[in-house]
């Protein structure tokens, strides 16, 4: 019965050759590319010797320079505070003129144009940048965050913008109100919410980044931890990881108060 129904009607499932065909080339590819890369179970297992024998010399971690260690913590928090604070403030009106539903596609392009460039480079790649232009230091930090702050937020920002209801916009632009409130009374109740939950992820982001950015020399708690690294000095490299690890959760408790504020 079965066979005769298949020859009358067909294969319920038709065979999609190409997806096939697509899903063989893309497991050939991760073959030769591990191949190519020297990826090796071999290699995994000695590496796992390795991770042990490090983790090994971080115990205990040495917290006898704690003085070095908080006053490193404080300019990372406070590189994340100005960064986020700018970020937040810049990406609300380059998020409103970037909405394809409020401004005519000539205002909208550039915005998104200059959205896209923040988005484009690693935090990292924008530190050495500003490292060059304005030297060593915290400013430096600032401004790499600054710029991924506005990458992250005004894209998303935007995003909330062109998913909003438009019939409070019509009823107020048809009782005659300025283009300021219904930007005011409109779009922002629409999307406060979702814009709170936006920066407050972005202050926990551009505090791990601030970490990281020392790394080249953009101030922060990442250029004693990349010092300590070079130097072996594994125990206080724990401490620094320890004290980083300690400032995210303090920073998520924060974070998670606040949207109940505004909630």
């Amino acid at each position: 019965m079965t066979g005769s129904l298949k020859a009358e009607y067909g294969s319920p499932f038709k065979v999609n050759w190409w997806a096939r065909a697509g899903w063989m080339l893309a497991v050939l590819y991760v073959m030769y590319a591990a191949n190519y890369l020297d990826v090796s179970w071999a290699r995994f297992i000695g590496g796992l010797g390795n991770g042990a024998d490090f983790l090994g010399e971080m115990v205990p971690p040495n917290f006898s320079r704690w003085k070095l260690l908080v006053g490193n913590l404080l300019e990372t928090v406070e590189i994340a505070v100005i960064a986020s604070a700018f970020g937040v403030l810049f990406s609300l009106p380059i998020g409103l003129f970037a909405a394809r539903n409020l401004m005519p596609p000539w205002i909208t392009w550039p915005f998104r144009i200059f959205i896209a460039l923040c988005r484009s480079f690693h935090p990292v790649i924008f530190a050495i940048l500003f490292v060059k232009a304005v030297g060593f230091g915290p400013l430096a930090g600032i401004l790499t965050l600054i710029f991924a702050s506005i990458g992250f937020i005004g894209k998303l920002f935007t995003e909330a913008i062109e998913e909003i209801s438009l019939k409070p916009l019509e009823a107020l632009r048809a009782a005659g109100a300025p283009f300021s409130s219904v930007i005011v009374y409109a779009v922002l109740p629409q999307v406060q919410n979702r814009f709170i939950g936006f920066a407050s992820y972005q202050f926990d982001a551009n505090l791990r980044n601030s970490t990281m950015v020392g790394i080249v020399g953009a101030g922060g708690i990442g250029g004693t931890l990349f010092a300590a690294f070079q130097r072996f000095d594994y125990d206080f490299l724990a401490a620094i990881l320890i004290s980083i690890i300690g400032l995210v959760m303090v920073s998520e408790f924060i974070s998670v108060q606040i949207k109940k504020v505004f909630q």
